[in-house]
């Protein structure tokens, strides 16, 4: 393939995969980060204490996340087709990647905001903060590196399941990758969309892993 029809295609799809992976993940926060806040801290003795809500929410996510992707994306056509009008193409993908997603990072919240020290929620306590400013200014304050982890986690998670789509017609660079490199019998083409795949992953994990030792208190500390 000439070069610069293989750039123009390269380009295209990963703006694509940027795309699905950024609404997707801004979508999957938005939703993901309260329920994972929930998960937390409405356990038996906790401050929004209703352990039977709890479980409820945990075997849903617990469900959701023990779906293989590839069924899920499978198993939701009618509904991604109701949403956006079709089962195919980016906006197609955002769908289950976004149903995906939803579970992975409030589980994640969870374990983050657990690993916050119990000593700090009950020296809140005393001083008379409300359990929503313990939330915000304490479990979600002391758990930004943690959060900020899990998010990196997520993205990068993202990016993977964005190229698995591709196998069922998503776009981005998975579907180059499917369409050219393995049915057409261009490795150049392959190899191409492997190298951008590592650099995007690569990109996205060390500037999360950054922002995650600038909120973290220790690392500044020494």
């Amino acid at each position: 393939m000439a070069p610069d029809m293989l750039f123009n295609l390269l380009l295209k799809a990963l703006l694509q995969t940027l795309q699905m992976v950024a609404v997707s993940g801004i979508i999957g926060t938005l939703i993901g980060l309260p329920i994972g806040v929930f998960l937390a801290t409405s356990g038996r003795g906790e401050l929004f204490a209703a352990p039977a809500i709890n479980r409820i929410v945990g075997l849903v996510i617990n469900a959701t996340r023990s779906t293989p992707f590839i069924i899920l994306v499978v198993a939701i056509i009618p509904f991604t087709r109701f949403v956006t009008g079709t089962s195919i193409g980016t906006m197609a993908a955002i769908v289950p990647l976004t149903i995906a997603t939803i579970p992975f990072i409030a589980r994640l919240i969870e374990a983050a905001i657990r690993e916050v020290d119990k000593g700090l929620i009950e020296a809140a306590r005393a001083m008379g903060a409300t359990p929503y400013q313990i939330v915000t200014k304490v479990l979600l304050a002391e758990a930004r590196p943690g959060i900020t982890l899990a998010l990196t986690l997520t993205l990068v998670s993202l990016i993977g399941f964005s190229a698995m789509v591709g196998a069922v017609g998503g776009g981005g660079l998975g579907d180059l990758g499917i369409r050219y490199g393995y049915q057409r019998f261009m490795p150049d083409v392959m190899l191409a969309v492997v190298v951008v795949l590592i650099v995007l992953v690569q990109a996205v994990q060390s500037a999360g892993d950054n922002l995650a030792r600038r909120f973290d208190k220790r690392s500044r500390r020494s």
